[in-house]
């Protein structure tokens, strides 16, 4: 699978070279797999089986309102649609069993500046794939 550019915007979908996208320079993007700073998050990391950690990923995307919209075996995309005003973002996750980590990458696909939804979103994620009950977005 390599990257494409989806319809609208700018947004980058799919793996290079086994890993995520690197996010642009506007404000409006996180990625683990991103080694600057200011687009910077830690991955989701695991202990328990990777099918297991896998299957909580899936869940915590569609609990928290997301929709798959591509899934393999170690790549998942979804989209989220927000409520005020429509704007679609995508996330990614990216499965590293050899380092029990789940890469992950939100970004939205239009605007310069996302006020801080993306980092928010993938809080949210890391808090229901640790089994805690957080507020939805």
């Amino acid at each position: 699978m390599g990257i494409r550019l989806l319809p609208k915007g700018h947004a980058r979908i799919g793996l290079a070279n086994d890993q995520l996208s690197s996010c642009p320079t506007t404000s409006n993007c996180v990625c683990s797999e991103d080694a600057s700073a200011s687009s910077y998050v830690a991955p989701f990391m695991f202990s328990d089986t990777v099918e297991s950690a896998w299957q909580r990923a899936r869940r915590a995307i569609i609990s928290s309102g997301g929709s798959i919209q591509q899934e393999t075996d170690k790549y998942l995309w979804a989209s989220y649609t927000t409520k005020w005003l429509r704007f679609v973002d995508d996330v990614e996750l990216r499965m590293d069993a050899d380092h029990h980590v789940i890469h992950v990458r939100s970004a939205s696909r239009v605007g310069r500046s996302d006020f801080g939804v993306n980092k928010a979103r993938v809080g949210m994620l890391r808090s229901i794939f640790g089994g805690e009950s957080p507020d939805i977005l």
